[in-house]
């Protein structure tokens, strides 16, 4: 697998990872959907010595959202890169802010106790860019 490149929303923190070393989910938690200010965060986990940041490691800066558990995200933009707890040997990469596609589709909806109910899987208009087709009732 070649390395893949990930970055933050205004590109001043940047990161490589050799290999997603775990399964790509989406996540319902509560604190994921607060962190992302979305119903869910897609993650993989990354063992240690398959991930390095590469650039802006000053304007990193970490949340600890619940005990033990950091999330890092850029102090310019927001962005939520990765979250880890150091004890563990893995980080949790945040896909979403890779820049790269991973070769791998998610595998499962975690924590979906925590989803909120105006959470629809299916069923919803697609669109290619913002605006819904014309003749698509709201």
């Amino acid at each position: 697998m070649p390395t893949l490149h990930g970055s933050c929303l205004c590109q001043a923190i940047a990161y490589e990872v050799d290999s997603l070393d775990m399964p790509i989910s989406h996540c319902h938690c509560h604190t994921c959907r607060k962190a992302h200010a979305a119903p869910f965060a897609s993650t993989a986990g990354v063992n240690r010595e398959h991930f390095r940041w590469i650039r802006g490691l000053e304007l990193l800066s970490s949340f600890e959202s619940s005990p033990g558990k950091l999330r890092h995200f850029c102090s310019r933009c927001g962005s939520h890169l990765v979250a880890e707890r150091p004890a563990q040997p893995h980080v949790i990469v945040r896909v979403a802010t890779l820049d790269d596609d991973p070769g791998h589709r998610p595998q499962a909806h975690i924590w979906t106790s925590h989803d909120v109910p105006w959470v629809a899987h299916q069923g919803l208009v697609e669109c290619a860019q913002w605006q819904p087709p014309a003749d698509t009732e709201r």
